[in-house]
């Protein structure tokens, strides 16, 4: 695997991106942009979403983590399972009701006008956080492999990237992002089943016998009984049902495509059938992991300290260069979701909710297009300057620190969207920013001294639910009889 023959895939697979985007931007409006005209066919959708919800670190990391969790992430994508069914039943139903196009206009209806800014405010800073590290991770891995090797430095290899990005999202926006990630899905599934047959061709096996040897390895265990363990099963299940709930639900960019459905039923179908060909993906992707283990052992390759090395490193240094290609190729096609639907959805959030960009009749279609273009570029370049800094940094633990503050931002929304669609109450509506931001802080205390305080337990991913309880306690306390019901 040359630099310039993974540059070349890089280009090609870009070029295809393209072609797409041409075929579906044409005379795209700013309805469009923000909807895709709610005229997406269901199952587009629920296949492009697949793609969407994999990020480059989803990638690496799930296959990479079966060494040391086996396949104890299967109880997350249950749960994820039930999250969805709650999505489709109540969240959705919602928002084509109030036909919402920001989601957080909900907000607005129903406490005022500071729990609205808080809903975004709080999505925007997630989503900037998140989205640049992902993007990060992936850009960082073709700066080394390619660009790097030619010494060019890597502020100018995200620029590229971004400059990309901006050109397919600009004028098509979510009826653009519909398409491409199809042709993502495609590729990053792809990568795996090729790479599948890469691994037991080496190992001079057919495909039965090497799923039996799978299937009875230690790296199949699903259930962690150990309650005072991260990933204990019932904590999994419960964490993923409400990671999906608020990363899915309460999120505008996955929530944007499903609201460019061309009706609530469609988009119930959608999430639906979404719901179910992820927990097979998810499947995929942890049994691709133990076969990365059981090939590396098998071979008496040294499995590297970050485990999240083991997929690339196989794939580009033992499997051949098909396996290389593979990868590659697999990679970019999970790289550009991760930033196309982040940029997408900053830009119709801040419009929407920070502008009131449909609102303003006295503007022109082509002075409303233009002040958006603005705004995706600003957005644009705000991601590349938090990707810069992540690179400066290059200090994993403070990376991982700042990924989890991102996560922690989702817990004020879940408590806010709590407490408006379970209680008839209203809020005293300036005091919701300070208890939105008092929750997670308060949260991080409790998960650091979780182990002493709490005898022991450690706190995994029902942080989540926590943060969304406290922040629920303090509306409560802050709120009054009078509520307003949407």
């Amino acid at each position: 695997m040359t630099p310039t023959l993974i540059l070349t895939c890089f280009l090609l697979y870009t070029i295809l991106l393209f072609v797409v985007t041409y075929i579906t931007a044409r005379r795209a409006t700013n309805r469009a942009f923000f909807i895709g005209n709610k005229n997406s066919p269901w199952f587009v959708v629920a296949y492009g979403m697949i793609g969407a919800s994999l990020s480059g670190v989803t990638f690496m990391s799930v296959p990479g983590n079966v060494g040391n969790t086996q396949f104890s992430y299967l109880m997350l994508v249950a749960g994820f399972f039930f999250g969805y069914l709650v999505i489709a039943k109540i969240l959705l139903p919602l928002y084509y009701r109030l036909n919402l196009t920001s989601i957080y206009s909900y907000l607005d209806q129903r406490f005022g006008f500071w729990s609205y800014k808080t809903g975004s405010f709080f999505f925007i800073l997630s989503r900037v956080i998140g989205a640049s590290f992902r993007m990060f991770l992936v850009v960082n891995v073709l700066h080394i492999f390619v660009f790097q090797q030619w010494g060019v430095p890597f502020w100018v290899t995200v620029s590229i990237f971004i400059l990309l990005i901006i050109l397919y999202t600009f004028k098509g926006g979510i009826k653009t992002i519909i398409w491409t990630d199809t042709l993502q899905t495609t590729f990053m599934l792809l990568a795996v089943i090729l790479t599948l047959v890469l691994i037991t061709r080496g190992l001079n096996m057919d495909f039965s016998t090497f799923a039996d040897k799978i299937f009875n390895s230690e790296y199949t265990n699903v259930f962690v009984v150990d309650w005072t363990a991260k990933n204990h099963w019932m904590k999994q299940f419960f964490s993923g049902m409400f990671i999906c709930i608020v990363m899915t639900g309460l999120d505008q960019e996955m929530m944007q495509k499903n609201l460019s459905c061309r009706s609530l039923k469609d988009a119930q179908k959608n999430m639906i059938t979404f719901s179910v060909v992820l927990m097979v993906v998810n499947f995929m992707f942890l049994f691709l992991g133990a076969s990365l283990f059981t090939y590396a052992n098998a071979q008496g390759i040294e499995i590297p300290f970050r485990t999240d090395d083991l997929f690339p490193t196989l794939a580009i240094h033992y499997l051949g260069p098909l396996a290389g290609i593979v990868f590659v190729i697999g990679l970019i096609s999970a790289a550009y979701p991760s930033a196309d639907g982040a940029l997408t959805s900053l830009t119709t959030v801040f419009c929407i909710d920070f502008l009131g960009l449909p609102d303003k009749k006295h503007l022109s279609e082509k002075k409303r297009t233009n002040i958006r273009y603005l705004v995706h570029i600003g957005f644009a370049l705000l991601l590349l300057a938090v990707i810069i800094i992540f690179s400066i940094i290059n200090d994993q633990a403070v990376i991982d620190k700042l990924y989890t503050v991102a996560g922690y931002t989702y817990g004020p929304l879940l408590g806010l969207y709590s407490f408006g669609l379970f209680t008839k109450r209203g809020l005293r509506d300036r005091w919701v920013p300070i208890i939105a931001l008092l929750s997670p802080v308060l949260c991080y205390f409790i998960s650091d001294y979780s182990v002493r305080l709490l005898n022991g337990y450690k706190f995994g991913f029902e942080l989540l639910i926590l943060n969304g309880v406290i922040t629920f306690i303090g509306l409560l306390i802050f709120s009054k009889r009078n509520g307003m019901v949407a």
